[in-house]
């Protein structure tokens, strides 16, 4: 559909409904004689997918499958090595003869580069495609593990973990840029729940594995064993996660009055793509209900396309409509959008909040009264793990489940802030789970209380939040779904870089509770300001309505 007839149809809309349609409002319902394309299960589908069955959004629930699955090995594997330093702490003491800010500077360092290297990453992602990208930092990745195997110096380990950092950067963003490209509205919630469970799934796992490792086969073994995850992944990335980048689409909408079709019959479009108007036969329209009348007359579309052959190549050509320099300034421009900073700061905090464990689980378990070994310090964070993987199973569905019921109230209508309200609970356990860890921590209260408690509620804050604000950001400005992360990680590892230099020799000052709970209180005031948004968050979203981010490919 034309530009000029999407916009005729968006002005009908606004018509008839006496609504604004501000880019991040979606009409999850047909309008009138407008009528949009369903899914098989009467859903609305949007972004509306084209007639291509190349284009992602159309390919089937198996290609769609392993897409997402590869996004999720991806991000495991790429953020499984950089932290997992924590654990092994003693053995790098002893092994380099260094202190322990030195040691931790091991973990500040991969963070600080691994937020900055995504200003290349994604205009590389946009130029020349998300498989050329994955591909290329998946190898810096490899390179990075097989020379921290191998390192004998201080300055070399270093070395290694600068590169590490360059090649992880992609896990914390190619997440959300790949659901943007092949899944729909109504799943976001659901496949970025998957993808802060995998990236925050690699940071958790990396350390328990790096410290049974360490203690058993010697801390070099643990690095083969992230250049054999690597390995792996790159298998995966080239046999099943196809190139899913495609141009900016328009909305096809359907005028006037649908042809008698029944739902027996099933014609397929030019490109072989089979679409359905169901139709209630032999029934007087009169005697329909009005929920039987509108699924009588949606336009159905089976999803069963798949990925060509180019969409296999492992590099594809630059796309000259993507200027790399303006793609490496654009994260920059959108730390003046409100959302974007807020879903920014959000990200960062809970992630801040996760980063306090891994550099002081060390520091407090390994002293009296628990004197942990180094394998059971990493052991603690299988309770993270276990709270990471209920908030994938209850965050997601959560906030899809209260977007829906929003939408059905809002007469079809869906606004992003409508799953804000989802982030109430989880908010909770930030609190609860960071007073656990604090006090139990400076009063030595045991471990079962700390691990089991503490931990547990951060790792379901851990994931539950960043995908919520995530979600938030994706819904709003969906075409800079990669530069808001860009935006977002620049925030969350300065911070992070701050508080390795800081947090241990302050702790030794004053003791757990304030430094923890200084953290968490500016989590909790950044996640407090979704109240404001939740009233005022389509207005913010009006102020940019004309900008460009809404016409980035």
């Amino acid at each position: 559909m034309s530009i000029s007839s999407e916009n005729s149809a968006r002005h009908e809309v606004e018509e008839t409904l006496h609504t604004v349609l501000y880019p991040g409002t979606e009409i999850m319902t047909d309008v009138g004689h407008i009528h949009f394309k369903h899914g098989t299960s009467h859903q609305v589908l949007v972004p509306q997918p084209s007639d291509d069955p190349s284009d992602p959004l159309n390919w089937s629930p198996l290609w769609k499958g392993l897409s997402m699955g590869g996004m999720a090995i991806s991000s495991f594997t790429c953020l499984f090595s950089p932290l997992s330093v924590a654990p092994q702490v003693p053995y790098y003491m002893a092994e380099f003869k260094a202190s322990l800010p030195d040691v931790i500077n091991f973990i500040g360092i991969t963070i600080l580069v691994l937020g900055f290297s995504n200003i290349i990453w994604v205009p590389f992602s946009r130029a020349f495609g998300r498989r050329p990208m994955l591909t290329a930092a998946t190898l810096v990745t490899i390179a990075s593990n097989i020379w921290r195997a191998k390192a004998n110096t201080y300055n070399s380990f270093l070395g290694a973990c600068i590169l590490s950092g360059i090649g992880a950067g992609p896990g914390e963003t190619l997440g959300p840029i790949l659901i943007a490209d092949v899944m729909f509205l109504h799943e976001r919630g659901l496949y970025v729940g998957l993808y802060s469970w995998a990236a925050w799934s690699g940071v958790i796992i990396g350390p328990v594995v790096a410290g049974i490792t360490a203690e058993r086969y010697g801390w070099r073994a643990f690095w083969w064993v992230c250049t054999a995850l690597s390995c792996f992944s790159l298998v995966y990335q080239l046999l099943f996660l196809p190139e899913t980048k495609w141009p900016r689409r328009h909305a096809a909408i359907a005028h006037g009055h649908l042809p008698e079709i029944s739902t027996n019959s099933a014609p397929s479009n030019t490109s072989g793509e089979k679409i359905e108007t169901t139709q209630i036969e032999n029934q007087n329209p009169a005697s329909l209900s009005q929920e039987e009348r509108a699924i009588a007359t949606e336009i159905v579309v089976k999803l069963s396309g798949k990925p060509n052959k180019r969409q296999f190549q492992l590099w594809s050509p630059l796309d000259k409509e993507e200027p790399i320099i303006a793609s490496i300034i654009l994260p920059f421009k959108l730390f003046a959008f409100p959302i974007i900073q807020w879903s920014s700061f959000v990200f960062s905090w809970c992630a801040s909040c996760f980063l306090i464990i891994n550099i002081t689980q060390s520091q407090a378990f390994a002293g009296p009264p628990w004197n942990f070994s180094p394998a059971a310090v990493g052991y603690t964070n299988f309770a993270v793990f276990v709270g990471a993987l209920i908030s994938l199973v209850t965050a997601g569905p959560f906030s899809d489940w209260v977007s829906m019921r929003a939408t059905k109230r809002n007469k079809g209508i869906r606004e992003p802030e409508m799953r804000l309200i989802a982030l109430v609970p989880y908010a909770c356990c930030t609190l609860i789970g960071s007073l656990i860890m604090a006090l139990g921590y400076q009063r030595g209260w045991s471990w079962e209380a700390v691990v089991i408690g503490g931990y547990t509620l951060l790792g379901i804050q851990l994931a539950a939040v960043s995908a919520i604000s995530t979600t938030y950001a994706v819904d709003s400005y969906k075409s800079v779904a990669g530069e808001f992360l860009v935006s977002a990680t620049i925030n969350k590892n300065l911070w992070a870089y701050g508080l390795t230099k800081f947090l241990n020799v302050w702790i030794e000052d004053v003791g757990y509770v304030g430094p923890i709970m200084m953290n968490t209180g500016i989590c909790l005031f950044f996640i407090s300001l979704a109240i404001p948004l939740a009233f005022f968050g389509k207005r913010m979203r009006g102020w940019t309505k004309d900008s460009f981010v809404h016409q980035v490919k």
